[in-house]
């Protein structure tokens, strides 16, 4: 996967990690991957309920470690 970016929101708690993956999101171009990097539980949930009311595309969540990765497509 080619990531256009990636934010470490590690140690961050709600709701600051979609605060900075809204301002992350707009320094990539449409059709780029951003790589989110967070520790709350709650990102999941955030994460998946923005990208979809935001038009962007969450293409692939990794859980498998205590960071969670999230990879979030723009959308136009």
């Amino acid at each position: 996967m080619n990531v256009a970016k990636t934010l470490d929101a590690t140690g961050l708690a709600c709701p600051m990690p979609i605060v900075k993956t809204k301002k992350a999101i707009k320094d990539i171009e449409t059709g780029e991957v951003l790589e989110v990097q967070a520790t709350d539980q709650g990102a999941k949930s955030d994460l998946t309920a923005w990208t979809k009311s935001s038009g962007h595309e969450l293409i692939d969540t990794d859980e498998s470690s205590d960071v969670l990765k999230f990879w979030i497509k723009k959308g136009e």
